[in-house]
């Protein structure tokens, strides 16, 4: 029988009404003879990455569910696989079929086929039409049981809880949050080359759930996610008058922050979610600003004769990095977060813009253009270990996913008929992906993790 640890909550239920999310996450107690302590784990401060072995047989269906439960799976496997820190085994290696949730496996089965980790789980249909998804995580060399949750959720709402399982996994295996329970906002963009519509679409980070937050009336573009809540500011052209908006993902609520006439990319978002930082032209020049959204007052950070755009803060508030041709050419500078103390860390050949300090803190992200080559790439916040992660026909726009392990940027491709994609990469630069969107797709931006 399976011990349920008292009120051990693992994530919060969803009171978001667009997902929808009534998910109890209950830990297991471990099975009696599994109570040691697991030994596995992935370390992922290393330049290059194996992927570890990870056997996921579909989960078992209770009540005719055999087919959810298999479509679950599926987006579990994909998550974990696309993160390049595993490699899901295929199913027909499997020796042992038939595994239950609620006895522990034949790990003589599953370690000559050179799984390290496996995962046993089950749906069922509650009677008040809720979905019940179990799982448990083992670590087949040790013999012993990792992790053991359950959930429950709206059936609408299953892929959104095979995010949060293989975020389980992939924390308790990585020891760092995953990131799979989380969307990405972008610019879609169909039509002729010159006569692109673009709308604001929002969608889960595997590409899933697209829906359009704006209808294509007006030319929108940069969307930003706020740190710390389901929000975006984005810039939106009513004619040749630039807007800076701020929209509430949930509720769909949107207020105009003000018009600015000159600004060329939308604020961007302090950790708290209370200020944005952006930058303003006047005259030949354009200078940083702060704006306090609660009292709309505004702040004026850097004062040159230069160009300086693309403000963003340190996870802790307490730093700007920003770009500017104080220099001569766009290179990358951090200042204090009231504007002072401004020091260029950038010195490699080229043109670096577009600069985001990632979550974590410890790295910045850069558009990088040499001798006609566009490059994504990064370095610490003094400039030291600059890496470029992948170059390409035109890359730009580098968002951070949560947990600062992977980016998202987009790369136009050529030709008359072309137009730009969304991709991912990852900290190693050997795990880089096209992210599916229905057309076109720009201006990418990452959302915290789903509450």
């Amino acid at each position: 029988m399976i011990r349920q640890a008292s009120a051990s909550i693992a994530r919060s239920c969803s009171r978001m009404a667009a997902l929808l999310l009534a998910a109890v996450v209950l830990s297991f107690g471990l099975l009696p003879s599994e109570r040691a302590s697991a030994a596995l784990e992935i370390v992922i401060n290393q330049g290059n990455i194996e992927p570890l072995p990870i056997a996921l047989p579909a989960f078992s269906g209770a009540g005719g569910e055999a087919q959810l439960a298999s479509e679950i799976t599926d987006v579990i496997k994909a998550d974990l696989a696309r993160s390049g820190l595993f490699r899901p085994l295929d199913p027909a290696s499997f020796i042992e079929t038939g595994v239950n949730v609620n006895t522990p496996p034949e790990f003589g089965s599953w370690r000559p086929i050179g799984a390290q980790a496996l995962v046993v789980g089950a749906i069922e249909r509650q009677s008040d039409g809720r979905i019940r998804a179990e799982f448990r995580l083992w670590d087949v060399f040790a013999g012993q049981q990792m992790l053991g949750q359950q959930f429950y959720t709206t059936a609408d709402n299953w892929r959104r809880m095979a995010h949060i399982i293989a975020d389980a996994i992939y924390e308790r295996l990585t020891g760092e949050k995953g990131y799979f329970d989380t969307r990405i906002v972008y610019i879609d963009e169909t039509g002729a080359k010159d006569k692109r519509v673009k709308r604001l679409a929002i969608m889960d980070q595997d590409g899933a759930n697209v829906r359009y937050l704006t209808n294509g009336s007006d030319l929108v573009l940069t969307p930003r996610f706020s740190p710390s809540r389901q929000e975006v500011t984005y810039m939106a052209y009513a004619g040749t008058e630039p807007r800076v908006y701020l929209l509430n993902i949930e509720t769909g609520q949107r207020e105009m922050v003000g018009n600015f006439p000159g600004m060329t990319f939308a604020p961007r978002f302090s950790p708290d979610g209370q200020r944005v930082a952006m930058s303003l032209q006047q005259g030949g020049n354009a200078n940083i600003f702060e704006m306090d959204l609660r009292s709309r007052r505004t702040t004026r950070l850097t004062n040159t004769p230069a160009i300086d755009t693309s403000p963003s803060y340190s996870p802790d508030g307490s730093r700007i990095v920003f770009e500017s041709d104080r220099g001569g050419t766009q290179q990358l500078y951090v200042m204090d977060a009231n504007g002072g103390n401004p020091q260029r860390i950038s010195f490699g050949p080229g043109r670096y813009s577009t600069p985001v300090w990632s979550p974590r803190g410890d790295l910045i992200a850069f558009t990088k253009m040499n001798q006609g080559r566009f490059m994504i790439g990064v370095m610490r916040p003094d400039g030291s270990g600059e890496r470029v992660l992948t170059e390409g026909y035109h890359n730009e726009g580098p968002a951070w996913s949560p947990n600062g392990r992977v980016l998202v940027f987009f790369r136009d491709t050529p030709g008359a008929n072309g137009g730009p994609q969304l991709w991912t990469v990852d900290l190693t630069g050997y795990n880089e992906q096209r992210l599916p969107t229905p057309a076109f797709g720009s201006d990418p931006a990452w959302s915290p993790l789903l509450e």
